[in-house]
């Protein structure tokens, strides 16, 4: 970060789905930027070691929280131990999220439900529950995490694809409900990205990912997609408000993540 206006120092910043992949990268991007987090899983004993790790590196502090971002009893818990810990919540990146792969004609209700629930209801939770605070505080950034599953057709992924559509629809409403009171609230449709879930369900080995560098590539990196949440949060992301920012390299044909229910 060479400017002022790209950095994120001082930001109290809430990532849920922290304890592996994209969430975690997320969550050690904006602390080693000199931001306190607080980030959340439904185990503290994988997201507590996250938040440790944190506070031995240089930069801002951690704190582990465990949360079901399908409990809204949960999520208020999260915020309420945000704010008791660094005084206020600057950002919100819903992260929390999975699936599973099946036939449309397979999904039984409680299958489709978990992933909707998941997926789209969890970040409406923690967008209104954020919402609550960041409109008294003056302000505040939402980056919502989709898919490219949310904007094209996966076979297998009609639950999740269904539910990521939903992320970036509810993301364009809100900034425009919300931007009278400065919030601003973007999103990030991410493809195939090398992550602890991906590598066991597709079987990607991690010598298999190209270099970072890179341009022509299917896979991408997990701290790509957190330096464009920084980005965002960032003032100098400030003219940037309903926007969905597709961050695939070079489009996958199928399937872009398949990523079970318990692996966030």
């Amino acid at each position: 970060m060479h400017t002022p206006e790209f950095g994120v120092e001082g930001q109290s910043v809430v990532v849920t789905g922290a304890s592996r992949g994209i969430g975690r990268a997320i969550a050690e991007t904006f602390a080693a930027a000199g931001a306190d987090v607080t980030i959340c899983s439904r185990s503290m004993e994988r997201v507590g070691p996250v938040a440790e790790g944190i506070d031995r590196a240089d930069g801002g502090r951690a704190l582990a929280v465990e949360c079901d971002v399908r409990d809204r009893g949960d999520v208020e818990a999260l915020f309420e131990a945000a704010v008791e810990e660094f005084g206020r919540v600057d950002a919100l990146v819903s992260n929390a999220g999975g699936e599973f792969v099946a036939a449309f004609e397979d999904i039984s209700e409680n299958g489709w439900e978990a992933v909707t629930d998941l997926n789209l209801g969890g970040t409406y939770r923690c967008a209104q529950v954020a919402g609550e605070y960041m409109r008294a505080d003056g302000g505040g950034t939402i980056v919502n995490l989709a898919s490219v599953n949310g904007q094209h057709p996966a076979p297998g992924e009609s639950h999740y694809g269904a539910a990521k559509a939903g992320v970036i629809r509810l993301t364009e409403t809100l900034a425009v409900e919300w931007a009278e009171y400065g919030i601003r609230v973007n999103c990030i449709a991410p493809g195939l990205i090398q992550t602890p879930g991906v590598a066991e369900t597709l079987g990607i080995d991690e010598s298999e990912v190209p270099p970072r560098e890179q341009v022509d590539r299917r896979i991408g990196h997990p701290e790509e997609i957190a330096d464009l949440v920084c980005f965002l949060c960032s003032p100098a992301a400030s003219f940037l408000n309903g926007e969905t920012v597709t961050a695939k390299g070079v489009p996958r044909a199928g399937n872009a993540m398949n990523v079970d229910l318990g692996l966030q």
